[in-house]
């Protein structure tokens, strides 16, 4: 009977403060690889309405709004360092539409809440 008492009473200790733990290199990769794919979209989707024709203020405006649609509901948005993924996406510009002068500044409007 005290064994059985003993039992119930541990497993619910267990269960109430039972918290998820995380592995930290797992996690920054994760975070990492959604942080690349954030650039990514944002730099297709510039380059792309760029080559339609559209000024830089409507490419900008267009590849802010539809990154923000696509990413807005992820859990891992508050982990986001916003700074590394302004200057990621300023890199993939460089690399891959050749567009030099974009400034940091202007992705002031790119976030995720």
């Amino acid at each position: 009977m005290i064994k059985r008492v003993f039992t119930i009473f541990i497993l619910t200790l267990l269960l109430v403060f039972s918290s998820p733990v995380y592995s930290l290199d797992t996690y920054s990769k994760t975070l990492d690889k959604y942080t690349k794919k954030i650039s990514n979209k944002f730099t297709r989707t510039f380059c792309n309405t760029t080559k339609f024709g559209i000024s830089y203020e409507g490419a900008l405006a267009f590849a802010i709004g539809e990154t923000n649609k696509e990413f807005r509901n992820n859990k891992l948005n508050k982990f986001i360092d916003y700074s590394l993924l302004k200057n990621s996406i300023v890199n993939d510009l460089e690399q891959n539409c050749q567009v030099y002068d974009f400034a940091i500044t202007s992705l002031e409007n790119l976030k995720f809440y």
